[in-house]
């Protein structure tokens, strides 16, 4: 809770303390922040950290903006996120799970190139999720437009979809997360100055995110507890049947 609360707003704040039974008025919560002098996390300026590949075939968008997913495995959405700005460059890509917004695959690597965002999917895929019928969603970044990488998509049957260049909205899911993960990371102790730093806080900061942290795109609820009520709701039906 004590983690969440360092990164949280008035709003988040106090549905955690519903959550954990510690029943205060929101505008309690508001004024007790104002007086200790604590905020949310803020969000910096965004890095461009995908090179659109022109030249290359790309894949259909399959998704048009429309972010909505029914279970687990629907549809996967990837993208990179510059966190560690100096000295030089760290760079971080994620696999994020539509309908749960849980954080499947992710790596950290000091280049942005097609094998880090290979070994973030290669996480992914190995992580023990059912992936029949899933499409995965990314920019036109030339790293996810990659040989390799649309290979290994296709091996699996996963189906590719490539948003448009230079808008944000075509790829929305992942950007939230990469914005939450550059502010909330940094948020207590600033920039790392080096790659080891840089990977133990976001692994820590994943586990968080996937386990405890309240996202309001999903009701307010870790994507881990989405995930599960999803899971018992399947057994009911099975059971029922």
């Amino acid at each position: 809770m004590e983690e969440n609360f360092c990164v949280y707003g008035a709003r988040k704040t106090w549905r955690q303390l519903n959550r954990e039974r510690m029943c205060m008025a929101r505008c309690t919560v508001e004024r007790l922040m104002l007086q200790m002098r604590l905020q949310a996390a803020r969000r910096g300026e965004a890095f461009k950290t995908s090179i659109p590949d022109l030249g290359a075939s790309r894949p259909p968008d399959l998704v048009d903006r429309q972010f909505v997913a029914t279970r687990p495995n629907q549809s996967w959405v990837a993208d990179f996120i510059c966190l560690a700005p100096w000295p030089g460059f760290v760079f971080v890509a994620f696999v994020i799970d539509v309908y749960s917004r849980m954080i499947v695959g992710w790596r950290v690597s000091r280049t942005a190139t097609a094998e880090l965002a290979l070994d973030a999917l290669e996480q992914a895929l190995h992580a023990g999720r059912r992936k029949e019928r899933l499409i995965h969603h990314s920019d036109r970044g030339s790293q996810h437009l990659s040989i390799r990488y649309t290979e290994r998509l296709s091996e699996c049957g996963i189906q590719a979809s490539v948003g448009r260049t230079g808008d944000s909205r075509d790829n929305a899911p992942a950007e939230t997360i990469n914005g939450l993960c550059e502010a909330e990371v940094n948020w207590r102790r600033g920039p790392r100055r080096s790659l080891e730093p840089v990977e133990h806080s976001t692994l820590e900061w994943v586990e968080r995110f996937d386990n405890r942290r309240l996202l309001a795109p999903i009701g307010d609820v870790p994507p881990a507890d989405l995930e599960h009520a999803y899971c018992l709701q399947q057994e009911s039906v099975a059971k029922a049947a």
